[in-house]
């Protein structure tokens, strides 16, 4: 993995992350909090967009935000339930 590829991937997962703590209402979760959200939310979304054989017309980096963007805020929901239950 290349410097350039590494640094996209972070910036990617930074801004996803940041929009899903926006949506789902916390605001964001700092740099490194947003960067893992968002990461992870990638994760999630690539497993669910293959999964459910969702179309997203968008290509692209736009297309990686967006994936990362819905599988950070399924992710943030799922933990907002798991604390609830504590």
């Amino acid at each position: 993995m290349s410097v350039e590829t590494l640094l996209i991937f972070l910036l990617v997962g930074l801004v996803a992350g940041w929009l899903a703590g926006v949506v789902v209402g916390r605001g964001g979760y700092g740099l490194i909090g947003d960067i893992v959200v968002g990461v992870v939310g990638a994760f999630v979304g690539g497993f669910l967009v293959r999964t459910l054989h969702i179309h997203i017309p968008i290509g692209g980096i736009g297309g990686h935000i967006v994936v990362a963007f819905l599988g950070a805020v399924v992710f943030l929901l799922v933990l907002r339930l798991v604390k609830r239950r504590r």
